[in-house]
């Protein structure tokens, strides 16, 4: 549930660099109706920061030290799928974009907008609004059906019923370890599945067969 008109936003900061957290408390905290609950720099403290203070939003950047932002977003979500995510970042590649649409994230922004549009991109987000930044959209929807065009089985190569239930769980972000303990099979099946998959569809990243996988379903 998003909070009520007379209760503030409970917004936690993940980000590596302390300079960062500070600047964003001070605009953010207390002002229009936004509360700075609780700071993480790594993705490790950021889960724990998560199930400690139920935060409404985060404010998430896309690489961490201790791993990505779209792995912490889909570790925070599938325990905790109501926290709504907004990535705050410097990158703007097409991948990442896409990475962390997929991971669940309601928003996407760059770290050079204005104060006064980043505290209406947390609350549009909070009322259950999508945030992309104008300056990447284009780019990830041209990367999505371009991935349309160019992936897909070689003639006489279709993915088989395993591969495509590889394929499924690449989409919802598994691990290797994870696809393979959900399938029972062993790690070393999985990364074979995934090398034959990877040739059929003449893609080399797990974020090209998560965009192929998506733009399926459309």
């Amino acid at each position: 549930m998003p909070p009520t008109k007379d209760k503030a936003i409970r917004l936690l900061l993940v980000e590596d660099h302390e300079v960062v957290r500070i600047g964003l408390r001070a605009v953010l905290n207390n002002n229009c109706g936004i509360t700075v609950v609780g700071e993480a720099g790594t993705k490790i403290a950021a889960v724990r920061a998560v199930k400690r203070l139920r935060p409404d939003i985060i404010l998430m950047d896309v690489r961490l030290p201790d791993g990505s932002g779209v792995e912490a977003c889909r570790d925070i979500l599938a325990r905790y799928p109501t926290t709504r995510i907004i990535f705050l970042t410097s990158f703007a590649d097409d991948e990442s974009v896409l990475a962390a649409v997929l991971a669940g994230a309601q928003g996407y922004i760059l770290k050079n907008i204005d104060s006064g549009l980043l505290i209406r991109s947390i609350h549009s987000v909070c009322k259950g609004q999508s945030i992309l930044n104008p300056a990447v959209t284009q780019r990830a929807l041209d990367w999505i059906k371009g991935r349309v065009i160019q992936a897909g089985p070689v003639q006489g190569q279709s993915l088989s019923p395993q591969e495509e239930r590889v394929l499924a769980l690449v989409a919802e972000g598994l691990t290797n370890k994870e696809i393979a303990t959900t399938m029972q099979l062993s790690d070393k099946t999985v990364k074979n599945y995934l090398a034959n998959m990877f040739q059929k569809l003449h893609i080399s990243r797990r974020a090209q067969a998560a965009a192929f996988f998506a733009t399926r379903k459309i």
